[in-house]
């Protein structure tokens, strides 16, 4: 029996959607409550909401984690985007996720706009992240700097796709390609080298767009598909759009510069200034309800 009013929120960033869970006290939504089991059904698009995964509105003080995750940064930390996969694991980042927490923020109350605007920490499995609003209703968030991680394949459908390895606070390969990414079957996880990826990766399929037309003077275009570890294909990935750009400037001899980068769900836009990553894109809620006795119980 769930103690306290089991409100819902569903939204998502550039389609990466997700089911929200306000519970800013850790009083509805206890860690022995929000199980595996519970997520995945919360996740499942034909008996649950559905969604690429859940996010639980929390404050860092109810998240028994945290203080192991945010170390000394802890106390600057008030809220703790606590993210589970589809599959129930728990996730470290998630780019589209944080702008639809901050979003979250906002609508329920629990943050002024004037704040959101300077931009605050959140805490995440991945470390603390520093997630603004923008005046024209996008959100931004700086995700940490890119880490390469060494050079690895993937292999789809028999053919072998060379990457490079970047971390976002989660581990991504990235494989540039002349195959346009539109013909390739990610509905499987590509294959790669678990010695590699002992956790799992996100593997992003990316084309490299013609440059002159990059959108708004960005020194880089590019499409991307993405399959993401314990969930499957999604329509967008916010690390996965950032370690995609770490990628392509890397692989243009670049450190710095602007890649937009179009997903399946939309348009984002990463900017690095050689030294840390800013992701830029926007959120939105789509409905609001309240779980009920009967579904709970099921």
């Amino acid at each position: 029996m769930i103690d306290s009013d089991p409100r819902v929120l569903l939204g998502h960033g550039t389609e990466n959607d997700f089911v929200v869970l306000p519970d800013p006290d850790g009083i509805v939504w206890p860690e022995q409550r929000l199980d595996g089991a519970l997520v995945r059904r919360l996740c499942d698009r034909r008996a649950g909401l559905g969604g690429d995964g859940v996010l639980r509105v929390v404050r860092s003080a109810h998240v028994p984690d945290a203080p192991a995750v945010l170390g000394a940064a802890l106390g600057d930390c008030e809220w703790f985007m606590d993210h589970r996969n589809a599959d129930g694991s728990h996730a470290e980042m998630c780019g589209n996720g944080i702008r639809l927490y901050l979003h979250v923020l906002l609508t329920e109350g629990l943050l002024d706009r004037a704040a959101a605007e300077a931009g605050v920490l959140v805490g995440t499995r991945g470390g603390p992240r520093r997630v603004g609003a923008r005046p024209d209703g996008g959100y931004w968030v700086d995700m940490g700097p890119a880490v390469p991680l060494g050079r690895g394949d993937a292999w789809i459908a028999g053919v072998t796709y060379p990457g490079l390895g970047v971390s976002m606070g989660n581990p991504h390969l990235v494989c540039l390609t002349d195959v346009e990414v539109d013909t390739l079957d990610l509905t499987a996880l590509p294959g790669v080298d678990p010695a590699m990826f002992p956790d799992g990766v996100n593997v992003e399929m990316v084309n490299v767009l013609a440059a002159e037309d990059a959108p708004g003077g960005a020194e880089a275009h590019v499409r991307l598909r993405v399959h993401e570890r314990g969930v499957g294909e999604t329509r967008s990935c916010g690390t996965g759009a950032c370690a995609a750009a770490y990628a392509t400037l890397e692989a243009g001899g670049r450190t710095a510069g602007t890649v937009v980068v179009d997903v399946p769900g939309g348009r984002l836009t990463v900017a690095f200034d050689g030294t840390t990553t800013v992701l830029s894109g926007p959120a939105v809620v789509v409905a609001t309800g309240v779980l009920t006795e009967e579904w709970l119980a099921g």
